[in-house]
């Protein structure tokens, strides 16, 4: 074992290269050989890995056509309005967040062999089995963090991802290493994932009778599985989230953004990727009946002992109570903050309840009675001009010289006529004089997702009704998905005239993944893996008594070269072989 006396909480903070780190005194610190003989301490390492996984609802909506904040100092709205620099406003920085993390894990995995863990031999090896097959997964996890966020294209055109850790950085180390090709990052990913799910069950579920054929050779004993493959461990990363990770790295990579001879990744590959999650998830039967109101009280309730709602592939814990959300996001009128205001763009992409788009001439639009007719998720995901809520008997007015008008309080009033529902609990009270709360939790992967990047793949590989052997094709996905979603009726008509091309559905597999997943932070990062138009001016809506105008809300200041985020400047500054993405200075 090679000797360690770098502590770990100073060698994770390696990578910001800041010779004050090292003033405290050495001996203030538990060295990593403390590992050896403390199994909690080792496991602390990697269990703080664990605080610093992204948070899922990071409202990077505000930077898209999807939404805008009534919070002028937010950092997406400086962002998108021309203040995004690499230096300042560059909130989907990953760098010093997920290297820290991959340096806690190298750190582990180096040491990790001589940990003692028990004093039972057989449980000993199941947890040396177990943690490090966490550690594997969370590496290749926070590298795809940092793939999507720092991946570009080099002055000379180089397809370039960022510089590969796979040991532990002291004070010694080189830290000068140049950006691995793309193609390199992807490799490394799917070999960390690999490492993880041939050391992991799928999920960590107390099992009767005899141990999985997998984990035989560890134990015999049923109870000790349990101990620690079983229950007791939900939560944790686990086999299913390690194949989530490689269907994300997969689509990632095959998008039209990172078409490049030197990337060998393909549409195939995700489809595969992504079906081997539907598969375990048992086909099109295992998408959620309920998973559209994921966050509702319902199944927030009903949640205990860890386990996960059928929509939810992975969560954060589940927590006692509180108004969060809600203070943030209700209305005025609910003594709320109305920070996220969805867009009349997002509004409009929301089909009739027959399927059909509202500027498609058989949908039945009534552009004098926009909300009526209109898809379910409408209704459950924003609050419109007449939106009711049943829990609290009352009607939001959106009408000019209303509480909740546009503009009508600074910093809190909508600025588009419109305020999000979704994620947020209608059983909480935000009032001063009687404040409720309630338990929330937040996803970090829905199978909704892997459903929809299916859907995006198999209809890019195969087209949109071959199914490559499967039960399914991705035009059977987005049948189950729109019909779960209560639109197209018994027949669909406009999927099935979407269906007769790769283009045609192809928008509306795009429309389907922007509906299901608006304001859970996707819309950022798939237009710029899609190439499609950053600068969509915001549009909203303003209500003068039974008519309304179309406004203008803010219009978006992106360059070309901003497809891709920035190295940060510090880093390039400090660095002589880092290549910054081209274009940003």
């Amino acid at each position: 074992m090679k000797k360690k006396i770098i502590p770990f909480i100073i060698g994770a903070l390696m990578l910001t290269g800041c010779d004050d780190l090292f003033s405290p005194a050495i001996e203030n610190f538990q060295g990593v050989e403390n590992m050896y003989n403390d199994a909690e301490y080792a496991r602390g390492i990697l269990h703080n890995v664990y605080s610093l996984i992204p948070g899922y609802y990071d409202n990077s909506e505000y930077g898209t056509d999807d939404a805008v904040t009534n919070q002028p100092s937010n950092v997406y709205l400086q962002m998108a309005t021309g203040a995004w620099t690499t230096s300042s406003y560059n909130p989907q920085n990953q760098w010093t967040n997920s290297y820290g993390a991959i340096q806690y894990i190298n750190l582990f995995l180096e040491n990790v062999g001589g940990v003692k863990w028990s004093d039972d031999e057989e449980l000993n090896k199941l947890f040396a089995q177990r943690l490090t097959g966490e550690a594997y997964g969370l590496r290749g996890m926070f590298y795809f963090y940092l793939l999507r966020a720092h991946a570009g294209f080099g002055a000379n055109g180089e397809l370039l991802g960022v510089p590969i850790f796979t040991e532990p950085q002291t004070i010694e180390s080189d830290f000068n290493q140049p950006r691995a090709s793309f193609q390199a990052c992807v490799e490394q990913i799917y070999n960390d994932l690999s490492e993880a799910e041939k050391r992991l069950p799928y999920e960590y579920e107390d099992v009767s009778g005899s141990v999985p054929a997998d984990f035989q050779s560890l134990t015999q004993d049923v109870g000790k599985y349990n101990t620690v493959m079983g229950a007791k461990a939900r939560q944790l990363y686990n086999g299913i989230i390690a194949r989530a990770f490689r269907t994300r790295t997969a689509v990632l990579a095959a998008s039209p953004f990172f078409e490049d001879a030197s990337n060998a990744a393909t549409w195939a590959d995700a489809a595969n990727a992504a079906a081997a999650v539907i598969d375990y998830k048992g086909g099109l039967s295992g998408l959620a009946s309920d998973g559209v109101e994921y966050y509702s009280p319902t199944i927030i309730n009903t949640i205990k002992d860890g386990a996960n709602p059928n929509e939810i592939l992975w969560r954060g814990n589940k927590g006692s109570g509180d108004n969060d959300q809600e203070s943030q996001n209700f209305p005025p009128s609910l003594y709320g903050n109305g920070y996220m205001n969805p867009s009349q763009n997002l509004v409009d992409i929301f089909p009739m309840a027959n399927g059909y788009p509202i500027n498609d001439a058989a949908s039945g639009y009534d552009a004098n009675n926009p909300y009526a007719g209109r898809d379910p998720r409408l209704g459950k995901y924003i609050f419109y001009n007449g939106s009711t809520i049943s829990e609290k008997s009352i009607t939001i007015n959106i009408n000019e010289g209303n509480q909740d008008g546009v503009n009508v309080t600074e910093n809190r009033s909508t600025r588009t006529g419109y305020y999000m529902r979704k994620r947020l609990r209608m059983d909480v009270n935000c009032n001063p004089a009687s404040i409720s709360k309630q338990p929330h939790y937040t996803p970090r992967i829905r199978y909704t997702e892997m459903y929809l990047n299916y859907a995006e793949a198999a209809n890019e590989a195969w087209g949109p009704k071959n199914a490559n052997g499967r039960d399914y094709s991705a035009y059977d996905v987005i049948k189950a998905i729109r019909k779960r979603a209560g639109i197209g009726g018994t027949n669909d008509a406009y999927l099935e005239a979407c269906a007769a091309s790769k283009e045609q559905m192809r928008e509306l597999i795009r429309n389907e993944r922007r509906l299901e997943l608006c304001f859970e932070g996707f819309r950022f990062w798939d237009l710029r893996r899609w190439k499609a138009n950053l600068n969509e001016p915001v549009y909203g809506i303003s209500w003068n008594g039974n008519s309304y105008q179309k406004i203008t809300v803010e219009e978006r200041s992106y360059e070309d070269y901003m497809y891709c985020c920035p190295i940060p400047n510090s880093e390039i500054l400090k660095y002589s072989n880092l290549i910054q993405n081209r274009g940003w200075k």
